[in-house]
């Protein structure tokens, strides 16, 4: 008998969470048992924590032939990312994360953050455009390594909507951090998404209907160097600091691995940037909140007034 099955776990470091609906259960729990496998077989890919995950070896050698498929199909849509986003959305920015967090670690270290020659060292190292792909190869220019936080999410969220589809689910919502909604659910409504508060991140500021969509947040408060939350994750690869435009990004699009990078992309980019970028993309929509809490939506944004 058709029924509801749902899956808990991590993704990433992420909290995960899968809702099937409308499916047998034994059919269920076999396509579950297949995201599961899917999930940890790309975190042996794309994982920064694993020292023994592609990546991580990757950054350690810097170079890697024979790379697996999902890594070479990951990096290529990074440098479409790149491109479009006019070097906002970099990878290679690995080296001011592990700069800040150095700093950071030590409590008598300056509020201001890293000193301007700190900083301008790590980004010498930075820099999408310096590595190397041919073939099966990846090549890192010298001092480079890359962080796929801002997009691997996104991409093995993918990757698990296309097992469940192909498997006959048509009423299925995939969070590994970000969403992806596979039709609405069984009773023909939209799934329902909440949306955090980017001024009070513990709280809800409403939610965003989502069928056969997708949907991703990028926010400085994920993850914060330091109490102030002035420095957080979000570079803007132009200066080695954390970008201060908005509190947070979000955005719709037809799939999950295009949403997580544009809404990185995004955060880092001013207004007029964003709006320049949509109007080439119809499909993707995005809700901005300034740092006084003003929200401004554009695009394919659902409820947006008009589109860009």
């Amino acid at each position: 008998m058709a029924g509801d099955r749902h899956w808990e776990g991590t993704a990433l470091g992420a909290d995960a969470r899968i809702s099937l609906q409308g499916f047998p259960a034994a059919e269920a729990d076999a396509l579950l048992a297949l995201c599961r496998a899917e999930i940890a077989r790309l975190e042996a890919v794309f994982s920064l924590h694993d020292p023994a995950s592609v990546l991580s070896r990757l950054n350690r050698e810097g170079r890697l032939d024979a790379a697996p498929a999902g890594m070479l199909e990951l990096i290529g849509i990074a440098q479409r990312i790149h491109a479009l986003s006019g070097g906002a959305f970099d990878p290679s920015v690995q080296p001011l994360w592990e700069l800040y967090a150095a700093h950071f670690r030590d409590r008598a270290a300056a509020s201001t953050g890293p000193s301007a020659a700190a900083v301008e060292a790590a980004l010498a190292q930075t820099g999408f455009r310096r590595i190397a792909v041919s073939g099966r190869s990846i090549a890192l220019a010298p001092g480079m390594s890359l962080t796929l936080n801002g997009i691997a999410q996104g991409y093995i969220t993918d990757r698990v909507t296309d097992i469940l589809r192909a498997g006959g689910a048509r009423h299925v919502l995939v969070d590994l951090g970000e969403f992806r909604a596979l039709g609405p659910k069984r009773d023909g409504h939209p799934w329902r998404i909440g949306l955090r508060d980017a001024t009070r991140p513990w709280r809800l500021a409403g939610s965003v209907p989502l069928a056969g969509r997708a949907l991703a947040t990028s926010g400085g408060y994920g993850t914060p160097f330091d109490a102030s939350g002035r420095h957080h994750h979000l570079f803007d690869p132009r200066t080695g600091r954390s970008a201060r435009h908005y509190l947070s990004a979000s955005v719709v699009a037809p799939a999950a691995t295009e949403a997580d990078a544009l809404s990185t992309a995004f955060y880092v980019m001013d207004r007029q940037s964003v709006v320049a970028a949509l109007d080439g993309m119809p499909e993707i929509g995005v809700r901005l909140v300034g740092l006084d809490g003003a929200v401004f939506v554009a695009g394919a944004w659902p409820g947006a007034r008009s589109a860009i």
